[in-house]
């Protein structure tokens, strides 16, 4: 039975409820949508074991980043070799990500991917207080490029999600909608950034700021 509040009017009441069918029949779509995407086929299988350097220095590579998990997330954050600073909008959504990898891990790998060199990740790192987020630096490699967190147009947000099978690695999922013909807002991180499903919840919405507000 729907729910009501004090003073609420029919009009609200009436509205309120045609918005709530609406949600439901989003949420089973989201739903749908989680379940094909599980059900895709084996991704293309990893050319080589990619070399990567952590903020600390050392190599890491791609398949050690599974640490004793199947599957890895990595997030190609948009930090360029020549840039003064990083992407303000990707800080945000690692600021957000920060608290919950301690939750994330304990079903699958995470890590975050870089042009950057080592120290510059370090940095940031420490600026940002990030104490759970793996950040890798992919300098000298051509992963980036290949996995399209970097295009001809400079450094691109990616999430490229892999599994490892048999010592087998395959990718199997990327956020692919970023290059899709949405009208410049692609939003294909939405769900792995909490700020906008909080602020799609408010009558303002998520107005006009992004990504400026984020200040790094």
């Amino acid at each position: 039975m729907p729910l009501s509040y004090p003073n609420e009017t029919d009009a609200y009441r009436s509205a309120r409820n045609d918005l709530l069918d609406a949600e439901i029949a989003l949420r089973a779509q989201i739903e749908a949508v989680a379940a094909k995407r599980r059900a895709l086929p084996p991704g293309g299988e990893l050319s080589q074991d990619y070399a990567f350097i952590g903020q600390d220095g050392e190599t890491r590579t791609l398949s050690s980043l599974f640490g004793d998990k199947t599957t890895l997330a990595l997030y190609s954050y948009m930090y360029a070799l020549d840039a003064a600073r990083p992407c303000p909008a990707c800080t945000s959504l690692l600021d957000g990500l920060n608290a919950l990898v301690p939750q994330i891990t304990q079903r699958i790998a995470f890590a975050a991917v870089s042009s950057a060199r080592p120290e510059q990740l370090a940095t940031i790192s420490k600026e940002r207080n990030w104490k759970s987020i793996l950040l890798i630096s992919a300098y000298g490699t051509d992963y980036q490029s290949l996995y399209h967190g970097r295009s001809a147009d400079g450094e691109q947000p990616m999430m490229n999600v892999f599994t490892k099978q048999e010592g087998v690695i395959r990718h199997s999922w990327g956020s692919e909608m970023l290059y899709a013909d949405l009208d410049g807002h692609p939003r294909h991180m939405d769900l792995a950034w909490p700020i906008w499903g909080i602020l799609d919840m408010t009558p303002e919405g998520r107005g006009e700021f992004f990504p400026q507000v984020f200040g790094t």
